[in-house]
Formats: C-alpha cells, structure tokens, sequence
C-alpha cells in the first residue's frame, strides 16, 4: 500500500520500439519553440500599445497556461527517454495531476471566453468596448483561473483519497487521472463518477458555449452586406476556431470513450498532440493569421537584433 513516502514508476514510452535520441530531440526543439513563440508573442503584446485590447489580453493569459502547460510535463518526459523510465513520488504524481489539470482546464475555459469576445466584437460592434472593459477583461479571466483552480482541487483530493496497492507502474508519461484509477485497489466509483459528471460539465458546457458563440457569429457575418467586412470578421476568428479544433479533438478522443476501448499506448501518444504540440502551435496560429501580431513580432524581433 503506497503512503507520501512512497512513489510510482512512469512507463513512458520503454515498453514501445523508437529511437530515443530522434524523440528527444524533437521533443527538446518543440518544448523551446514553445518558450520561445508563446515569450515572443507575449512581449509583443506588452510592447505593443495597439495590442493593448480584450481579445490580446485572453491570448497573453492563453500563452501563459501554453507555456506552464508545456512544463508540467516535458521536463518529466525527457527525464524518461533518458533513463527508460523514471520515477516520481506520490507527493509529486498528485503536485503534477493537479497542475495538468488545472491548466488544461484554464485553457478550457479561456477559449470559450475567447468565442464570448470575438461573438461581441462581431455582432454588436458598436457596443464592444462599453461591454468589454478592463473591469469585465479581469473578472472573466480571473474566474477561468479561479474556477479551473477549484476543479482541479476536488479531483486531486478526491483520487489522493484512494488507496493504491504495490503495482505501481503508471503505462503513461505524467500522471493523468484514467492510469491512477486503474492503479488502485480500492473503490474507484466516486472518483468514476466525478470525472464523468463534474468533469463532464467542466468541458462540456464550455463547448456549448463556444459553439453557440460560433453560430451567432456565423449568422452575423452571412447577414453582413459587403464581402470586406465578412472577410475581416471571418480572420479575426478562424485562429480561434483552428485552436478549438486542435485542443477540443483530442480531448475528447482521450476523456469521452468508453472504458472498454481504453488503451493506454495509444493515449500516449494523443495525449503528445495536446500537452505537446498544441502549446507550440498556438502562436503561430494566432500569429501567421493575424496580421497586427506579424506586425508587433517583427518588430519586436528587430528590435532585439538592433540591441545586440
């Protein structure tokens, strides 16, 4: 039976055939191509006086979640590329279970708070900036981090509670909420029941939300008279919607499957495409596609060549 003093082992990916020295390697380019585009992106924002607006102000927090998000498990996935497999205390599974999931349930949130502004900037324009002040950029974007904080909390205390037994191989490479369940040799039906409840409606009524966000859009830009502005309305949101995709996609491949289709090889590697990859793509979805960003990163990079 495992207690604080004990710890468990990641598999990571030794049980599979790869080459090690080619996954670390892109693993290493994608994690500092992750600090470099989502730090690059944020400066500009802050040196950027035009860039000083709502919609810039929830992609500086949304960078900052890419790059905590990136963190909390990169670092351990080298450590096990290295060494085969690595070890990680029960203190430090639970630390990294809880930040996995509160930052990946912030991003959640920050995009549907995202699809809110981009819905008020494009159907009521004119009442944009009365609605989208400073006082409602904070509230919403400090009850993202506040709720997803509380989230996060309760399913952390709810799986310490468990009891785990002497298999202490965890088939992944953090340690996610689906392996722990399976690792313990106790009643597991609260936790089971949380997660496909209170987990549920923690990403479900988010997507609802954006999707309705969406097609209130989507309504308002077929109704507009001249194909400029629909063009300029469909560009300020289709790097949103590429990031919704991403993220959303293999969230729900890895969270809403029934039991019996479970595998944790294959989870594995979905699970590289939303704490890996994403976080390094979202700047440059945002950036490649929106022409004020391009603006402020070349500028800001120019800057930094005329300093050296």
């Amino acid at each position: 039976m495992l207690n604080l003093t004990s710890s468990f082992v990641l598999l990571a990916f030794s049980d599979l055939q790869y080459n090690h020295a080619a996954l670390f390697s892109t693993i290493l380019v994608i994690y500092t191509l992750t600090w470099t585009a989502n730090l690059l992106l944020l400066t500009s924002i802050k040196l950027s006086p035009h860039l000083h607006t709502p919609m810039y102000f929830f992609l500086g927090n949304l960078s900052v979640v890419d790059i905590s998000f990136s963190t909390v498990t990169v670092p351990k996935l080298l450590s096990c590329i290295l060494h085969g497999r690595a070890t990680i205390s029960f203190l430090g599974c639970f630390l990294q279970m809880f930040f996995f999931v509160f930052l990946g349930v912030t991003e959640i949130f920050l995009l549907s708070v995202m699809a809110f502004d981009r819905c008020l900037a494009v159907c009521i324009p004119l009442h944009y900036t009365s609605l989208m002040n400073h006082k409602v950029m904070f509230i919403l974007s400090s009850s993202c981090w506040v709720g997803a904080f509380l989230h996060s909390l309760l399913h952390t205390y709810v799986l310490s509670q468990l009891t785990y037994c002497e298999d202490r191989l965890i088939p992944h490479f953090f340690c996610d909420m689906t392996p722990l369940i399976k690792l313990s040799c106790s009643s597991t039906t609260l936790a089971e029941l949380l997660i496909y409840t209170e987990g549920s409606i923690a990403i479900i009524i988010p997507f609802l939300f954006i999707l309705i966000s969406y097609v209130l859009i989507g309504w308002t830009i077929v109704r507009m008279k001249t194909s400029n502005n629909r063009s300029k309305a469909f560009s300020s949101c289709s790097s949103h919607l590429m990031v919704i995709c991403l993220f959303y996609g293999t969230i729900i491949f890895i969270y809403f499957r029934p039991p019996s289709v479970y595998s944790s090889q294959y989870d594995r590697i979905v699970s590289m495409a939303y704490t890996i990859i994403t976080p390094m793509l979202n700047p440059f979805i945002y950036s490649l596609r929106n022409q004020p960003v391009k603006e402020a990163l070349t500028k800001v990079i120019m800057q930094s060549f005329l300093d050296m």
